[in-house]
């Protein structure tokens, strides 16, 4: 009668607002990380109707029971309703499962019933808040039933049973088995069993509880190892989406870790509906971001007790931004007191504040054994669970020692990171002001009757590829030549990637440079491409340069790489002085609408991991900085700050453009993995000794497939041998680590059904844990390694792009980015042309194809220009034969990956320069009617769209929160000029 008591009251523990289970429960009722909060009211007796009791712990952590041993608790004191002491407990007793006062277990964890209420706050005292919360909660359980399966809470039973058929994993004994969980949207913590020793089949039935947000996703990693003296072996790794589990339901699961060898993982799972207090959620359906909280934490100034000798107090908050602080302590009473340490962490992740005061004896010793280094360096633990504690108010944490005052505040609701798929407001209001003049310059060279309305003219952009200084050069040209036909202000993004964003970023300096003949520019250009390399960029004076630029940005706060180091050289190669421009100074060159909007390409990927199995393009413009897979952008001034669960914590000055030129063209960040990929275009040879094996291990027959959710994987990491040499292959040691703005950002539960899916290119896509949200740094590199061409910014369905003008300076094959462009689009579902030349099928090519003309009407059409010399051998202008004299200014040798123009070269003749950039001028020139053609059938097909579309109602505000993100209880726009227009 007992056990079904206790069963019952373990039951309403679990199922209280304010307790947070964080861990596992061996035996009958014991647990390695549980924390029952003085604010969680439960039966205790075995009469339930007798009394509803509290149990207040004011001890800190004894150790922790293990196995079936009966659990520990610390001193406290039994209470009833009206605050009765009804029994006490002293330190380090054992309480027997089926005590006589109370049928419950507990562990001796610190609460915040050590918590006294401030005695200068106003607020009401620590007591009649728990008094407040339990009426609640007695209002709570008196609610109806099904309002249980509206909350986005749920309590998470997992039970590891046992294992068969373990894979024998040392030569003369079975595997010492042991589990370990890890689910790190609930907890910032791993837990396990206990190790089985030398057995085939261990048994376990071990639970653990995890509180888990349902309106996020939650993979739960369950990971089989081998216990070893040097180190752990992993031998299988499940990913099992918690979402595939009904509320209620009871489900057993073996898991085939082998299916030769018969090798299963059994677990039973259990979910069930928990309320609490509502969470500020805001989320655009792929990422979520929730609710941040801010701790205060500093000495008592009215209270310092005597013979404080300790001279250290680390302070950790696991998962938080701060993670662990040291705060040093003076040892006289009159030394001043430290400043308040602030901690920002997850309201609703159960978070705990662990305090170590270290302590110093005075008299000295001799002796270096290690038992007397303990005793003279001494960590007295402390730890207080941070969920009760009142908020914005003070409460006051008592030592012997010392008195904490402990706060707990409100982070601001705005978010520093903007969460949507839509275009920001700038770039918006940017597309307005630039459509007027696109108008009247298509008006113009089409010679229209009439002027177009808005949404009569189409998106022009143009593409570039990297290919270093010939980049450089003949995008110059090609610039230049599209000025001339006036086609340049049709003209509303420019993209670019490596060596093009070195002209890009030159051009912008000037607010008004497409309204200015570009062929002085040119004439500059041509003096440094000239120049002598070597005697420019590594003179004394500029190392010294150098050295002072790279001293006086680490102390801005900016994590130096080789690749500020690439950039200042860059500066050096093709600009005689300090460039002190900045990306958001390009604003500038776009508050009327007088030039195209640049957008700058890189990659983000990492470590040990195959840049074919993780990639994420990351987009800059002179607005914004952000990923076009997540939705999330932050200021184009705020790339380089630190930022935490969409906040901005940490301010560094914005760099200089030269060192995002060394970012976007980072050569240096290529691998020997990127190398081989380069060379032979597969990765196959590399994948069998680099690469987990996954596995999929869904039974449909007990899970039906439902599209928001992952399927289970069993991952088998590689052996150590294969552990280095994936190590060596994928080595960058001159990448730069760019602290990661989405830090703290988790998935959305339904994150494959949104804007992400589009974006969806790579194997760890399915394994939420490990996208960017969970890594501390970004690594950003030049996209020309891993994917040619710049396309991806122009094929956001926001920015509804028209007309591309491809222009090709990639050596090699000259049809191969486009071929591998329109089959990344095709996989990606997203509209491209399918018909594309092909170099190997035609070797003779063309300068000029229009691509996507005849596809439909969601399809952009391609004006293709590959850097080939075809009619320019015997034409110095178009219709205007070359003499016999001047047949040797058209012998030009693009095709020759080895020639004056390969990619390594930096400096050129003047003989080679003016040939790239008389047919680079000359390709464009004659193809002006091809041109005029892709211009003209774009504006016929926006005037067909116009009539076939019915006159649709605006879509309310936030719609369906792909384009403006979803707050749960209130949302705040980010503040932008053209906002209200926005919305």
């Amino acid at each position: 009668m007992a056990s079904t008591h206790v069963k019952r009251y373990k039951r309403e523990l679990l199922q209280q607002p304010d307790y947070y289970p964080t861990g596992k429960r061996t035996g009958n009722f014991s647990t390695t990380r549980a924390v029952y909060l003085s604010t969680s009211a439960f039966h205790l007796s075995s009469k339930p109707q007798n009394h509803r009791l509290k149990l207040f712990l004011v001890s800190s952590p004894l150790p922790y029971p293990r196995g079936s041993e009966e659990p520990l608790l610390g001193k406290g004191e039994l209470k009833d309703w009206n605050c009765k002491t009804l029994a006490t407990v002293e330190p380090n007793i054992r309480v027997p499962f089926a005590a006589p006062i109370f049928n419950a277990a507990v562990i001796s964890m610190a609460s915040t019933s050590a918590l006294s209420q401030h005695p200068s706050s106003k607020s009401s005292p620590l007591q009649n808040e728990e008094r407040k919360w339990m009426m609640q909660d007695t209002e709570q359980r008196d609610a109806d039933p099904e309002q249980e399966e509206i909350s986005p809470y749920s309590l998470l039973t997992v039970k590891i049973i046992k294992m068969t058929n373990a894979h024998q994993a040392d030569f003369l004994s079975q595997s010492d088995c042991y589990v370990s969980l890890w689910l790190p949207t609930a907890s910032d913590e791993k837990f396990r069993t206990k190790t089985i020793k030398n057995c085939r089949d261990p048994v376990w039935n071990e639970t653990f509880y995890f509180r888990i947000q349902r309106k996020v996703k939650n993979i739960l990693e369950m990971t089989v190892s081998d216990d070893d003296i040097i180190r752990d072996d992993d031998h299988a790794i499940i990913l099992f989406d918690v979402a595939k589990i009904s509320l209620g339901k009871r489900v057993t699961m073996a898991f085939p870790l082998n299916p030769q060898g018969r090798e299963e993982l059994e677990v039973e799972f259990l979910l069930e509906s928990i309320q609490d207090h509502p969470e500020a959620i805001v989320t655009n359906g792929a990422v979520v971001c929730r609710e941040l909280a801010c701790l205060e934490v500093e000495f008592d100034s009215r209270v310092k007790k005597k013979h404080f000798a300790e001279n250290e107090l680390m302070f950790t908050v696991r998962g938080s931004f701060e993670e662990t602080q040291r705060v040093s302590l003076g040892s006289g009473s009159r030394s001043p007191l430290p400043d308040p340490t602030l901690f920002h962490y997850a309201k609703y992740k159960q978070p705990s504040l662990d305090v170590v005061l270290t302590k110093k004896r005075k008299l000295p010793s001799f002796c270096a054994c290690v038992t007397c280094r303990e005793r003279r360096s001494r960590s007295i633990p402390l730890t207080l669970p941070l969920k009760s504690l009142p908020s914005e108010q003070e409460a006051v944490s008592k030592h012997r020692k010392f008195d904490l005052l402990l706060k707990a505040k409100k982070c601001q609701e705005d978010l520093d990171v903007r969460l949507g798929f839509d275009l920001c407001a700038q770039e918006q209001d940017f597309i307005c002001k630039r459509k007027k003049v696109v108008a009247a310059a298509l008006k113009d060279i089409l010679q229209l009757e009439e002027d177009l309305e808005d949404d009569e003219v189409p998106v022009v952009a143009i593409m570039t590829t990297g290919g270093g200084t010939r980049a450089l050069t003949a995008m110059y040209a090609h610039l230049l030549s599209v000025q001339e036909l006036n086609v340049l202000d049709c003209v509303s993004y420019v993209t670019g990637l490596s060596g093009t964003t070195w002209t890009m970023a030159n051009l912008y300096e000037d607010p008004d440079w497409s309204q200015k003949n570009l062929k002085k520019t040119l004439d500059d250009v041509r003096r440094h491409v000239l120049k002598n390399k070597f005697l420019a960029c590594f003179a004394p004076d500029r190392l010294k340069y150098y050295l002072k630029e790279l001293c006086q940005r680490k102390q801005e706060g900016h994590q130096i790489s080789f690749t500020d180091l690439w950039g200042l050289i860059i500066e050096s190669m093709f600009r005689d002085k300090e460039d002190s421009q900045k990306l958001t100074d390009q604003q500038q060159a776009l508050n009327r609408g007088q030039n195209p909007l640049p957008i700058y390409l890189s990659l983000n990927v990492k470590d040990k991991i195959s840049d074919q199995d993780f990639r994420e393009w990351v987009e800059f413009t002179p607005y914004e900085v952000g990923f076009l897979k997540y939705g999330a952008y932050i200021r184009a001034e705020n790339f380089g700050s630190e930022f935490f669960m969409g906040h901005l914590m940490k301010k560094i000055p914005e760099s200089r453009i030269c060192f995002l030129e060394g970012i976007w063209s980072s050569v240096f960040s290529l691998n020997l993995l990127d190398a081989w990929y380069i060379s032979v275009h597969s990765e196959d040879f590399w994948h069998k000794w680099t690469r987990d094996k996954i596995t999929d291990i869904d039974d449909e027959t007990l899970f039906p497939k439902r599209p928001n959710e992952l399927e289970t994987r069993v991952v088998c990491p590689t052996d150590s041998f294969s552990d280095i040499f994936r190590d060596v292959v994928t080595l960058r040691p001159a990448a730069s680590e760019i602290p990661n703005f989405l830090k703290g950002l988790q998935m959305n539960n339904n994150y494959m059904e949104s804007g992400f899916s589009k974006w969806k290119d790579c194997e760890l896509d399915s394994q939420p844990n490990h996208l960017t949200g969970a890594a501390d740094y970004l690594i950003l590199i030049d996209t020309a390694f891993v994917f040619a061409t710049s396309y991806p910014p122009l094929m956001r369905p926001e920015r509804k792009v028209d007309v591309i003008l491809h222009f090709n300076y990639s050596s090699g094959s000259q049809t191969g980015p486009l071929k591998e462009a329109s089959k990344y689009f095709a996989k990606q579902g997203i509209p491209f042309p399918k018909e594309v030349p092909d170099d190997q099928e035609t070797p003779h090519l063309k300068e000029c194809y229009i691509v996507g003309e005849k596809e439909s009407p969601e399809t952009p059409i391609v004006i293709f220009f590959p850097l080939v010399n075809d009619t320019f051998r015997e034409y110095k202008a178009p219709g205007v034969r070359r003499s016999p004299s001047e047949m040797a200014e058209g012998d030009v040798d693009v095709a020759n990956s080895c020639g004056p123009y390969y990619i390594n070269n930096l400096s050129y003749s003047e003989e080679d320069f003016d040939k790239l950039v008389n047919l680079s001028y000359y390709n464009v020139q004659n193809n002006k009617d091809l041109i005029l053609q892709a211009l003209r059938a774009a504006v016929e097909r926006k005037k067909q769209q116009k009539k076939q579309q019915p006159l649709q109602k605006p879509p309310p505000p936030g719609g369906d929160g792909m384009g403006v993100p979803n707050r749960v209880a209130s949302q705040h726009l980010p503040n932008c000029s053209a906002v209200e227009k926005m919305k």
